[in-house]
């Protein structure tokens, strides 16, 4: 044990350090770094990318969308090689998985019958931007 200041003992060998707010001796405890920040989403599966690709081949905009999956799979596995980092392949595979799940929600929305023939472009609104 420790004293931090006369007559007070702490179970951890920690620096005395002078707290700011009121002047008084406290001990600074270390917290663990970790290399990855606390915010950053898990790695999809290994097997993602290759099931994502039989999804979108089942799919009925198989012909739009195999191609641009491919597409933005070959610019990312050239900036993976390029960085040494599985970043922008994770990326990808996230991405096209949001397009799948949010697919049926546009379905929807465009088989509702909605007009939006009737919105006004924000140009002609605001006028030409400099």
């Amino acid at each position: 044990m420790t004293l931090t200041e006369p007559g007070r003992k702490t179970g951890m060998a920690a620096p005395a350090v002078p707290h700011r707010a009121y002047g008084e001796v406290t001990t600074r405890q270390e917290v663990p770094m970790s290399a990855q920040p606390e915010e950053a989403p898990a790695p999809p599966a290994p097997a993602a990318a290759a099931q994502l690709l039989a999804q979108l081949r089942a799919d009925r905009r198989s012909d739009t969308w195999v191609p641009a999956f491919e597409r933005d799979w070959a610019k990312a596995l050239d900036d993976s090689r390029h960085t040494y980092s599985l970043t922008p392949l994770h990326d990808v595979v996230r991405i096209w998985q949001l397009r799948v799940a949010a697919a049926p929600a546009v379905d929807a929305y465009m088989d509702s019958g909605r007009d939006e023939s009737g919105f006004v472009d924000l140009d002609d609104v605001l006028g030409a931007r400099r």
